[in-house]
């Protein structure tokens, strides 16, 4: 009864602080809203080639796109070339994408296309935390099985199909931090993305021996409780990701203070009880530059309540860094045109002149949308 107060009371406070959003009041880079995009290396073709990417840049540009987040790091592969990874499983960039080993670079390529139109470029690093995909812990793990996030019953940590590394294990945030660190460094990214599997582990992971024993010397002796939902068990575990999160911010902007750093989490509380996500704190604390929740919702009133809730969880002077992401495609399904504009519609309503499309492929059934939003 009480949360659902809370959530109630939120709700009205985020409707009162809609209008707060002034013209001036942008995320710091931007002089305009963020209207942004995921381009994705599955369910699509558009980074196989450098023509599909010129493409699918200039569509983004004719129908109003600013900002484009590109998957950098997927299936434990990366879509640029890293020496890091070229040590570590023999590829400097995911075979698929260059099967001719003809030295093409799929992130410097649509960075260069952006900067004909001043579309924005963010390096998304859309695998995260995971190890594989239905591949019981893929090449990561089998190079490193000491990376493995453990559950209950010491397997590995697998959700949704997807398996996990110990995202508590300094050595491993070390890795994924490096990783983002040698975009930042190597390209000329305006921003760096992380999304529900960075920071973030399955809330059924972290019963790694090492974890145990810290948890043990902060609670008395007394071990992690088996149920990995135990309130003080996510709270303690989502701290070491929000330590972690901090100190990403930090190298980030020591690398290059220009450049963004922006999440995309799944929507609060669900994030922190079932990924560790705890994000209002990433926002409020200023761990972040723009949070892009992943409002997916495929009906209009639970679209309009959940990110009210989400905004409501926000100081008041934070909630300008929020834009929603919003679901336009997967598998087969797309939103009616009436739900789509109606959530921009909402959007605008709350005080929002942008969002995040997910993804690139999507954008075609809304061109008309698109325009009359964007383009007037």
């Amino acid at each position: 009864m009480k949360k659902l107060v809370f959530i109630i009371i939120g709700v009205v406070l985020a409707a009162c602080q809609a209008g707060e959003r002034t013209e001036n009041n942008f995320i710091k880079g931007y002089d305009e809203p963020v209207r942004g995009v995921w381009l994705t290396n599955v369910a699509s073709d558009a980074l196989f080639s450098r023509e599909k990417i010129a493409e699918a840049v200039e569509k983004c540009h004719r129908l109003g796109i600013n900002t484009i987040f590109v998957v950098t790091w997927n299936k434990a592969m990366t879509m640029y070339r890293s020496e890091i990874m070229e040590g570590f499983t023999g590829y400097a960039l995911d075979p698929e994408l260059d099967p001719g080993n003809t030295g093409r670079d799929p992130l410097q390529e649509v960075i260069n296309e952006a900067r004909k139109y001043g579309i924005k470029v963010f390096a998304w690093f859309e695998f995260g935390f995971s190890s594989s995909h239905q591949e019981d812990g893929g090449i990561i793990i089998e190079k490193k099985p000491h990376w493995a996030s453990l559950d209950v019953e010491g397997n590995l940590a697998t959700k949704n199909d997807f398996e996990w590394m110990n995202a508590l294990d300094p050595e491993v945030q070390d890795f994924i931090l490096s990783l983002v660190l040698e975009v930042v460094n190597n390209y000329d990214v305006d921003g760096i993305q992380g999304d529900d599997r960075l920071p973030a582990m399955p809330s059924e992971g972290g019963y790694n021996p090492d974890v145990i024993e810290a948890y043990k010397k902060d609670h008395f002796g007394n071990p992690p409780p088996d149920y990995h939902k135990d309130f003080n068990w996510v709270q303690w575990r989502a701290e070491i990701l929000n330590d972690f999160m901090k100190r990403l911010y930090e190298e980030v902007k020591a690398a290059d203070p220009d450049c963004i750093v922006s999440m995309s989490p799944s929507i609060f509380p669900w994030s922190k009880e079932e990924y560790l996500q705890d994000w209002p704190t990433w926002v409020n604390f200023g761990y972040v530059d723009m949070i892009v929740p992943q409002v997916y919702r495929r009906d209009s009133l639970f679209y309009q309540s959940t990110l009210e809730s989400n905004l409501a969880y926000l100081l008041p002077e934070r909630r300008h860094l929020l834009y929603p992401g919003v679901l336009i495609r997967v598998g087969d399904w797309q939103p009616n045109k009436d739900l789509f504009r109606f959530k921009l519609e909402e959007n605008r309503r709350l005080g929002m002149d942008g969002e995040v499309f997910f993804f690139y492929e999507g954008l075609d059934k809304y061109t008309d949308i698109l325009n009359e939003f964007y383009n007037n």
